[in-house]
């Protein structure tokens, strides 16, 4: 039974076999700490972890969580994907594995990191950490290789059996079936050409998919032919070091099974290099070009991005589909919806032919150009109807921009420049706020920048600074984009230094100085500023947050209410969350609970669209309040309790401006005086060790328990 806390990912396709490994894992998983499967690529490990992690994920209050390692380039990405995994958003200057290790000391949860020998010192450094200071986390890795931590339990992965046992035969059936359900082995001697099949794949998962996929060019005897034929030869390369188009040329060995690096793939994984090279040879050359190409990608990619970064020469923007598709049947590339991955398995082969084709640079071009445009696409949209959709793209394209940004940063940095800028507040709202501040230092002291670029690189290090709660870098940062601005005549860098410094004054207890700048600026900008600016609309919000916190309820009010109306008609969300919140805040100050809690849930609603856990642990602050002056105390405390965790996720303390403070101590008080202290701690405690997204789902409810 999948686990309501988690994110393991879904099984696809059938799971066949493995009664044994998984009973072997299923001890391992309730006896050690730290058991690590290891095999060759292709023999299933992935698998087998997934079955094993769902299988053990109800035995783990605090939830299943799995970090797919295979994208990453470098190792200073291991924190941050990890932390992303399982739900950490860390908002403070701590050292990324302080944080971690923090994060889930207190936690009984089973962490599974996938494919991780590209990254064994760094993986097996943090691993220790970890465990050293969770005494609740378990953790099952998969790797071709142990990591060599200690306590470390080995578990190695064999093939399918072949001979006695049917699980290689079964998997090749179903594979067959999956892609045709017309398919199967009915007509007289398949059984035995598939066994055969097998038998010459030695039972390795990966190798038999594939030749699963190339049944629509053959029948189960020919395959069988054929495969004998190709895992018997040994003719050398053709002269010209081409592979054939297909297997009509004649059996060969392929050019890239001599190229490879022998300790990528060792000798005696030869027989999953070879399916992999005659699946290549399968291929028609756009394909083959296709696959090469798409390596450069690291994570699930649409039709549209596999274009934009694949499609030059031979390989035209209309062919890529027709390409795409043909990789899809020969299950070199798995679709799931409109999105598609390459196995890292079949992806490294395709880096080896990238390399021999000389395209590295080509392909890291297009990558990069394709990931700017989708920076400035975004940066773009931000106020329109479309902002949520930019945002989860953003987000999800994470390594992908990272990897984009490296590569400008050492070939282009104008282009790192700007993109530095463009994705640093997006970065900065889902929780990279380290990603956000490194990137814009580094491309800002790479070389020279002026105009807007070095206005919004200024910018982002100021609000990543502010969010990590290092109120005197963004002040700093705020006057030198205000500098900077007024230098340029740049009506967007004004809006968004006084942003910035307006909100720095607002956290720090100086509202009247933040009403004043940003009222001039928009009188400043008026005649000429877009009204759809994203700019724009945040400066309003300033205005709001001041004005409330100067006790002006009823200008406040107004300015709220037509600051939404703006934020509505062009579907603009992270604004107008903000709006909602202070709408709470203004209703609660009137006296008006009801109301402010339901302006608290529309908050929430939009933080939670967003992903925005800062935004969320506010929100839930204020609404405890509100439930709280209703008189329902045991639900004002769980709702508390759930911010708490909030809190935690984002690595603070509460925050907020100031004028909160007597708010959270209202609230407490009134729910202790409602139902006692005794009930207040046990659902204060129960909302605070409640998964996250359970707690919000139950502070969304509007229904009162008085």
């Amino acid at each position: 039974m999948m686990t309501k806390v988690g994110n393991l990912p879904e099984e696809t396709s059938s799971f066949v076999g493995r009664r044994a490994e998984l009973a072997r894992l299923g001890t391992a998983l309730t006896t050690r700490r730290m058991t690590t499967l290891i095999g060759p690529g292709g023999v299933g490990k992935t698998r087998l972890a997934v079955r094993s992690a769902r299988k053990a994920a109800d035995r783990f209050p605090d939830g299943a969580w799995w970090a797919d390692l295979s994208p990453l380039y470098d190792e200073g990405l291991l924190l941050p994907t990890v932390s992303d995994a399982v739900g950490l958003a860390d908002h403070s200057l701590r050292m990324p594995v302080e944080a971690l290790c923090e994060w889930v000391a207190d936690k009984r949860m089973l962490l599974v990191l996938d494919s991780c020998e590209h990254l064994r010192a760094a993986c097996s450094h943090l691993l220790a950490e970890l465990l050293t200071t969770s005494p609740g986390l378990t953790v099952l890795v998969t790797s071709r290789q142990p990591l060599g931590t200690r306590g470390e339990h080995v578990v190695e992965v064999p093939p399918l059996p072949v001979d006695g046992a049917d699980d290689a035969l079964r998997l090749f059936g179903d594979r067959l079936h999956a892609a045709d359900p017309e398919t199967g082995l009915h007509a007289p001697g398949d059984r035995a050409a598939a066994a055969e099949i097998c038998r010459r794949l030695e039972g390795i998962p990966l190798a038999i998919e594939l030749a699963a996929a190339g049944i629509g060019r053959h029948t189960v005897a020919q395959l069988a032919a054929r495969i004998g034929s190709r895992f018997d030869a040994s003719t050398p390369p053709r002269a010209d070091g081409r592979t054939p188009a297909s297997l009509h040329e004649g059996p060969v060995t392929s050019r890239l099974d001599l190229l490879s690096d022998h300790a990528l793939w060792p000798r005696r994984h030869r027989t999953l290099r070879t399916t992999i090279g005659w699946s290549h040879e399968l291929c028609t050359p756009l394909e083959r070009l296709l696959w090469a190409r798409l390596t450069v990608l690291r994570t699930d990619f649409d039709e549209e991005t596999a274009i934009e970064v694949c499609a030059g020469g031979p390989l035209g923007a209309h062919d890529v589909d027709r390409a795409l598709q043909g990789l899809v049947a020969q299950s070199v590339v798995q679709r799931d919806g409109d999105r598609y991955r390459m196995l890292d398995t079949l992806r490294e082969y395709g880096r080896m032919w990238l390399r021999e084709l000389g395209e590295e640079r080509a392909a890291a071009d297009r990558h990069a150009a394709s990931f700017l445009g989708l920076a400035r696409r975004a940066h773009d949209g931000w106020t329109g109807p479309g902002q949520v959709s930019w945002y989860h793209r953003v987000a999800d394209a994470h390594l992908d921009l990272c990897a984009a940004l490296d590569h400008l940063t050492a070939h282009d940095i104008v282009g790192a420049q700007e993109m530095a800028g463009r994705v640093g507040f997006f970065w900065a709202c889902c929780g990279h706020l380290s990603e956000a501040r490194g990137y814009a230092q580094r491309t800002l002291d790479a070389a020279p920048v002026d105009g807007p670029h070095r206005t919004r690189l200024q910018w982002v290090l100021g609000v990543a600074a502010l969010l990590q709660g290092d109120f005197a870098t963004a002040e700093k940062y705020g006057a030198l984009c205000t500098a900077v601005a007024l230098y340029d005549r740049d009506d967007e860098g004004m809006l968004s230094a006084t942003y910035l410094s307006g909100l720095t004054q607002l956290m720090t207890g100086q509202p009247a100085a933040a009403l004043e700048a940003a009222e001039r600026v928009l009188r400043m900008t008026a005649q000429t500023a877009p009204v759809e600016s994203a700019h724009l609309l945040r400066c309003r919000l300033i205005t709001v947050f001041a004005l409330t916190a100067l006790g002006r309820l009823g200008d406040s009010a107004r300015a709220a209410a037509a600051l939404r109306r703006s934020c509505e008609a062009q579907g603009e969300y992270w604004t107008r969350s903000y709006v909602d919140y202070q709408l709470a805040l203004i209703t609660l100050l009137q006296g008006r609970p009801a109301a402010s809690a339901a302006h608290a849930r529309s908050m929430l609603a939009g933080k939670h669209l967003l992903r925005d856990s800062f935004g969320i642990a506010l929100g839930l602050d204020l609404l405890a309040a509100a439930i709280a002056a209703q008189g329902a105390g045991a639900q004002a405390a769980r709702v508390y309790g759930t911010g708490h965790a909030y809190w935690r996720m984002v690595g603070h303390p509460q925050r907020g401006t100031p004028e909160l403070g007597p708010v959270r101590e209202t609230c407490e008080l009134q729910a202790r005086a409602a139902v006692g202290d005794d009930a207040y701690q046990r659902a204060f405690e129960r909302g605070q060790s409640d998964n996250a997204e359970v707690g919000l789902a139950a502070a969304l409810r509007d229904d009162l328990q008085l």
